[in-house]
């Protein structure tokens, strides 16, 4: 079968020639996520191609995620769209070999603020029962918090916090509604926990009121949302789509809502939340970790007492709190002049950094909608064709398969255009240039 599929879309016998012909394979389906491939030195003779040939063609395939290597099972053809952890891995999976790693959503190192020193801040509580939260950090988080909110938490991390929620939310069977994009590892989550998701479409502005007015006759346990940034299109709210869904959720007051805005203080707009109309429905969550540092594992959350108080007190059982120094750490983060100068001109370079590239691909003649944060949303041809042209410059993406909900209606790719300092509009030119490769027939 494999030998079949490959010599069908063979035109060119080089790397470069079988590299393109396998991905066109495996994008018409012809050879299946999972499929063992045969060893190298078989391929090379079958196909009268030297080793080294099949080697750089295997190698080009690794860069662009379409084949992997699975331990004792040899190389694998990857399966980027799977459910479970699989999802996760394969939108953030991290390969070797590229000059220009796009594929991350990691902020640039070099753009967060220094971490001050720890000399007089204290690991040690009073007692195991202290409140969970530092109270001047806790008083700082509510005079910035988009609505009153009724409990305050610290976790670490927004998926941490997300996890507790949904664990304690959610039963096996319910349905969850998902912006479609959306960020993988909350789909693998919803999954683990056997809770079906459904995907709602989103714009330029997030989730679209009347699509998500129509899923929720489905009637939903949950709907998950990020007011800002959204991971991968960047889309944000506006005050007027925050209010709309806000009435659209009004009308299911059964629903809770719970709001991961992952991009914190990067974001240029103000903190929405439609916990500013539905507080007893809503929960928010505020992530430190690309503004601040992703090893901080940093996450506050607000919500309702009747939510919040059964998780905190279960969670008395197993960790008890977040590190009250590194709740310290970032209240002087929060509160230093010279960390919020850094966190503002981190922003201001994202922003700078996304402008550059999307004016370059608009002169190229790809105009994408507005948006901000660290990632693109980039619309492809062929996701895999594109995928491997960026591979064969040296600039691994993200297969958009695994950020979507169901068949995608158009293939992307999500490209974390935050990490490109310079050279701009060489790899705008790269990114038009992979957006439209395509596959091409084989002559006959």
């Amino acid at each position: 079968m494999f030998y079949q599929a490959v010599t069908d879309r063979l035109s060119v016998a080089s790397a470069r020639g079988l590299a393109e012909a396998v991905s066109r394979a495996v994008g018409d389906g012809a050879l299946a996520g999972g499929l063992k491939l045969p060893p190298v030195r078989s391929v090379a003779t079958e196909l009268q191609l030297s080793p080294s040939t099949v080697n750089a063609a295997w190698q080009l395939l690794r860069r662009a995620g379409t084949i992997r290597t699975d331990g004792r099972r040899g190389t694998v053809v990857a399966t980027p769209g799977a459910g479970g952890p699989g999802r996760y891995r394969a939108a953030l999976r991290r390969t070797s070999g590229f000059a220009l790693d796009l594929s991350t959503g990691v902020p640039d190192p070099a753009l967060l603020p220094p971490l001050p020193g720890l000399h007089g801040l204290s690991p040690a509580p009073s007692s195991y029962l202290d409140e969970p939260v530092l109270p001047e950090l806790g008083a700082l988080l509510r005079g910035r918090w988009p609505y009153p909110a009724e409990r305050l938490a610290i976790f670490d991390g927004a998926m941490d916090a997300v996890d507790h929620v949904a664990t304690a939310l959610l039963r096996l069977g319910d349905l969850a509604l998902v912006e479609n994009p959306c960020f993988p590892p909350l789909l693998d989550l919803l999954e683990t926990l056997g809770v079906r998701v459904a995907g709602v479409a989103t714009d330029a502005h997030g989730m679209i009121p009347d699509r998500l007015a129509a899923a929720l006759t489905r009637r939903p346990a949950a709907v998950f949302l990020q007011p800002r940034a959204l991971n991968p299109t960047g889309a944000s709210w506006s005050p007027s789509r925050s209010a709309a869904l806000a009435a659209v959720l009004g009308q299911t007051p059964q629903v809770y809502v719970v709001e991961d805005d992952s991009a914190g203080d990067l974001s240029s707009g103000p903190p929405l939340s439609v916990g500013a109309h539905l507080p007893r429905q809503t929960v928010h969550v505020r992530s430190f970790s690309k503004s601040h540092g992703p090893d901080l594992r940093l996450a506050a959350i607000s919500g309702p007492a009747t939510v919040l108080d059964p998780i905190l007190e279960r969670r008395l059982l197993g960790q008890g709190w977040t590190s009250r120094l590194l709740q310290h750490l970032l209240l002087t983060l929060l509160t230093d002049p010279s960390s919020i100068a850094a966190v503002a001109a981190a922003r201001d370079e994202y922003a700078r950094r996304r402008r550059m590239i999307t004016s370059g691909l608009a002169a190229a003649g790809i105009t994408l909608p507005p948006g901000e944060g660290l990632n693109l949303w980039l619309p492809v041809a062929d996701e895999q064709a594109a995928l491997l042209s960026l591979a064969s410059a040296g600039i691994g993406a993200a297969a958009g398969t695994a950020f979507t909900v169901g068949a995608a209606a158009e293939p992307h790719l999500r490209v974390t255009v935050g990490l490109v300092a310079t050279g701009h509009a060489e790899v705008a030119e790269r990114l038009a240039t992979a957006a439209r490769a395509a596959t091409q027939p084989v002559p006959r």
